[in-house]
């Protein structure tokens, strides 16, 4: 069956998730998507052209000889002609969800249509993200990463996995009470203890970045790799959290790698490769991401219903100088 660009344009609405590979910016991965999409929709077959009617010379053996008369004749409207009015589809907005920065590579969530809508409630969901972030022990450099100008030397014999994995539980010690502290709930409620023990209890305003959980996936000497989960970060803010981690072992460590797992409910497991940037790809990504889209959605409403019931009021001044 033969599709119409027309057609596909209209059911081409939702998110989907591309693996964005490393040195390569965000918007040079949108504008790639951008236009393979455009380029296979103008590829489809496009919608025939109108006709008008027209009376046209003609002509006619009479009883005179040759006649010219006027004719009535359907001719296609040249409106309609593509070399007139150019390509069906020339416009077509795709949006970035979650940005990674030129050095990092992973999940890149983007939306077409009415997926534009979507990624501003995923924004607003505050959802939480999993990296893979690899590091190296024995110098230190300006920008955290191991391609800066190195600024320091040091050794690293001295460090051992137990006090690699109490450095560990520390930071995300100190991370669960920034988490507790931005919530703005009453934590001695019953609903902020549920929330707690599910696992869903999440600030809902923009706050500094939290870390959620970190783990050890991986330690030989001078390299390492952990698992992140955190929320409201940057790839610089994980680059800076292993320069820290460097310190507190009495040694110095740089971010070798930045890889996104997991945004959301989108794994990497989903992530289009490049090539599979194209229109057939996109559609099937779509179409296999409602689910999660929904159950996303029905999620934050949730979060922020159980949130805004149970928050705890915000005290003017007035009222602090009466309590007083």
């Amino acid at each position: 069956m033969v599709r119409s660009a027309y057609s596909v344009y209209r059911r081409l609405n939702g998110l989907f998730t591309v693996y964005k590979p490393p040195d390569v910016s965000w918007k040079l991965v949108r504008d790639i998507v951008e236009t393979n999409l455009l380029k296979d929709l103008n590829s489809l077959e496009q919608r025939a052209p109108r006709h008008q009617v027209r009376f046209l010379p003609a002509a006619t053996e009479g009883t005179n000889g040759v006649q010219i008369t006027r004719v009535a004749t359907a001719v296609p409207v040249l409106a309609d002609h593509a070399l007139v009015k150019g390509e069906s589809c020339s416009h077509l907005k795709v949006g970035a969800g979650h940005r990674l920065d030129v050095r990092s590579s992973g999940v890149f969530v983007l939306g077409v249509g009415q997926g534009n809508r979507l990624l501003t409630d995923m924004y607003s969901s505050h959802c939480t993200r999993d990296y893979t972030v690899s590091g190296l022990f024995g110098k230190a450099t300006e920008d955290f990463s191991d391609t800066g100008k190195v600024i320091e030397k040091t050794t690293y014999s001295h460090i051992t996995r137990d006090k690699f994995e109490r450095i560990l539980a520390m930071i995300q010690g100190s991370n669960q009470k920034a988490l507790l502290m931005h919530t703005h709930m009453d934590l001695r409620s019953q609903e902020a203890y549920e929330l707690a023990v599910e696992g869903r209890l999440r600030p809902m305003v923009k706050s500094p970045p939290i870390i959620l959980g970190m783990r050890c996936l991986e330690l030989s000497p001078p390299h390492f790799t952990l698992e992140i989960e955190c929320m409201h970060e940057t790839q610089q803010y994980l680059r800076k959290i292993v320069h820290e981690i460097g310190l507190e072992l009495r040694s110095s460590a740089v971010c070798t790698k930045v890889r996104r797992i997991r945004d959301g409910p989108f794994t990497v497991d989903g992530a289009l490769l490049r090539t599979h940037w194209d229109l057939q790809s996109i559609s099937q990504a779509i179409s296999k991401n409602r689910g999660q889209t929904a159950e996303l959605m029905k999620t934050t409403i949730s979060n922020l219903d159980q949130q805004n019931q149970y928050s705890k009021p915000q005290t003017t001044e007035r009222e602090e100088e009466f309590q007083q």
